[in-house]
C-alpha cells in the first residue's frame, strides 16, 4: 500500500475522533441548555415575567403543546381520528430503515436484483464507506 492510503487514513480516524468529541461536547451543551431553561422559565413564571430585555436580546416565555399516542394504543388513536371526521391528519407511513431491510432481503431472493413490482416505486443505493475500529 502507498502512503497516500495511509495518510487517508489517519486523516479519517482524526476527523471520527473529532466528530465523537464534538458530539459529547454537544451532548453537554445541550444539557446545560435545558437546565437553564427550565430554571430561568420557572424564575419568570415565580416572578410573573412574562418578557424581558437584556443586552439586546429578548427573553420571553413560550409554552408549546406535545401529544403523542397513549402507550400501545395508537391503532385506536388512528381509528378514533377517522371515526370523528379527522382522517385527513393521519399519516400512514414505512420506517425507512425497515424499508432498506426489505429491499436487501428482496434482492438476495431474486439474484440481487429488487423485483420488477418494487422497482418502480423506490429509489435505492448503495454507500460504501470505510469502517474502522481498534486493533
Amino acid at each position: 500500500m502507498n502512503n497516500e492510503i495511509f495518510e487517508m487514513a489517519d486523516r479519517l480516524k482524526d476527523a471520527r475522533d473529532r466528530k465523537a468529541e464534538l458530539k459529547e461536547q454537544l451532548k453537554a451543551a445541550e444539557a446545560e441548555i435545558n437546565e437553564l431553561d427550565l430554571a430561568l422559565s420557572d424564575a419568570m413564571a415565580e416572578s410573573e415575567v412574562e418578557r424581558f430585555s437584556r443586552n439586546g436580546n429578548t427573553f420571553y416565555l413560550n409554552s408549546r403543546l406535545f401529544a403523542s399516542p397513549a402507550s400501545g394504543r395508537k391503532d385506536e388513536l388512528m381509528q378514533s381520528l377517522k371515526d370523528n371526521g379527522y382522517g385527513s391528519i393521519v399519516v400512514e407511513t414505512v420506517n425507512a430503515n425497515t424499508l432498506s431491510s426489505f429491499v436487501k432481503e428482496q434482492k438476495a431472493e431474486n439474484n440481487d436484483e429488487v423485483p420488477s413490482w418494487l422497482s418502480d416505486v423506490i429509489s435505492v443505493f448503495e454507500k460504501v464507506s470505510v469502517g474502522v475500529r481498534k486493533g
